[in-house]
């Protein structure tokens, strides 16, 4: 990699979450007002469209876990818990910087957690519909999306109109077919673009829009067009090949995917909130109705809290006969209930209709599986 012309000429390849917060201070010092996040459900069009910038909360690191467990039960999922644990500390800075916050009803856990912070800044909860294909579930969202509508313009004094969203997006549609091209990219074997670019990009794509955005994530295109064409591969001819879903992933749960690195294959896709997942679909434009557009885009997200989640396994069928996968890890956050009942739907669907090999991970943020999880996906690449 070190002869490879990085996608970003800056320092933080190691830590893209510091360019994602460079990016939301800089905007922020030039007026904009900062809207933290927790979920990819969130429509971001209405934070862009009223001349805001979101910001994704810290989330995945093992740290502040033991601060969360002075108040929260020791057996709930360690997002939530770490999510918490830096309120609690203060130590995340994109939430340090936020003006308000947007939460979702995503899990039980996270809408009591919403709860216990609603005191640190103004806070809306969106109300998401848990069967997405059900009469009325559509409208009903987007009701939620008027919502949060209504909550950012009263608290921010702003108004969100009609051509500002539709703006926005147009510019998002752009945006997301570029980084969905960056994805692309994975399925050329051998590999030229890395599992790390691939979460730069992700993180990079969620706090930047419009002519700046556009224009870098068209040079990024163009640097992994150029290694394409001049054989610059990241890894080996031959090398296993891992598309990775489930849970979101980043901070100390990456401990997983540098285990697959170790191990000497190649994570070629990234299907999760972190990764291509959020970037996936697009806005109807024009449509006269902006927040029903909206609506129904958000609502197709293939979230393991919906009931029934068909468009996950669609989205794996395109994703696995576009990446040619040898494995597929199912990432399972510990106490995450929904996606680890819903393991069972994935790897069956992985194994009999795909024909893939698969292997379920259940983890946590701290170190202490390590070993336990070499082995595993040590034995499941040799099979």
């Amino acid at each position: 990699m070190s002869e490879l012309q990085p996608l970003f000429a800056d320092d933080f390849a190691d830590f893209p979450l510091k360019r994602a917060l460079t990016q939301v201070v800089k905007r922020r010092e030039s007026g904009s007002k900062v809207v933290g996040l927790y979920c990819s459900y969130a429509p971001v069009e209405l934070i862009w469209a009223m001349g805001g910038v979101p910001a994704v909360l810290c989330a995945f690191s093992n740290a502040p876990i033991a601060k969360a467990e002075e108040t929260l039960p020791t057996n709930l999922c360690p997002l939530i818990k770490s999510s918490f644990g830096f309120i609690e500390l203060k130590t995340c800075p994109f939430f340090e910087l936020t003006d308000a916050v947007v939460g979702e009803t995503t899990c039980d856990g996270k809408k009591k957690m919403f709860e216990l912070i609603e005191k640190h800044r103004p806070l809306h909860v969106m109300d998401l519909p848990q069967r997405p294909t059900s009469e009325g579930a559509v409208e009903y969202w987007k009701q939620s999306v008027t919502g949060l509508k209504r909550f950012l313009e009263r608290e921010f004094n702003a108004a969100i109109t009609d051509e500002a969203l539709e703006e926005s997006i147009r510019e998002t549609n752009l945006k997301n077919s570029l980084v969905e091209e960056i994805f692309g990219f994975g399925a050329h074997n051998p590999s030229v673009i890395s599992w790390q670019e691939m979460y730069e990009v992700a993180t990079y794509a969620i706090v930047s829009n419009g002519n700046e955005a556009v224009a870098k994530l068209q040079e990024i295109i163009g640097i992994l067009t150029e290694r394409r064409e001049k054989g610059l591969f990241i890894s080996k001819p031959g090398g296993k090949r891992v598309l990775i879903t489930g849970c979101p992933i980043g901070g100390d749960v990456l401990k997983v995917l540098k285990l697959i690195d170790e191990e000497g294959a190649t994570i070629v896709g990234l299907d999760s909130c972190t990764g291509l997942k959020p970037y996936v679909g697009r806005i109807e434009e024009g449509s006269g109705d902006p927040l029903m557009a909206i609506a129904k885009r958000y609502l197709q997200i293939p979230c393991a809290c919906m009931s029934p989640n068909t468009g996950r396994m669609d989205t794996l069928q395109k994703q696995v006969a576009l990446l040619k996968p040898d494995l597929v890890i199912d990432l399972v956050l510990q106490a995450c209930h929904t996606y680890n009942v819903e393991a069972v739907k994935v790897e069956s669907f992985v194994r009999d209709d795909l024909g893939v090999n698969y292997l379920k991970v259940v983890t946590d943020f701290s170190p202490q599986d390590i070993g336990q999880l070499k082995t595993r996906i040590g034995a499941a690449l040799e099979m």
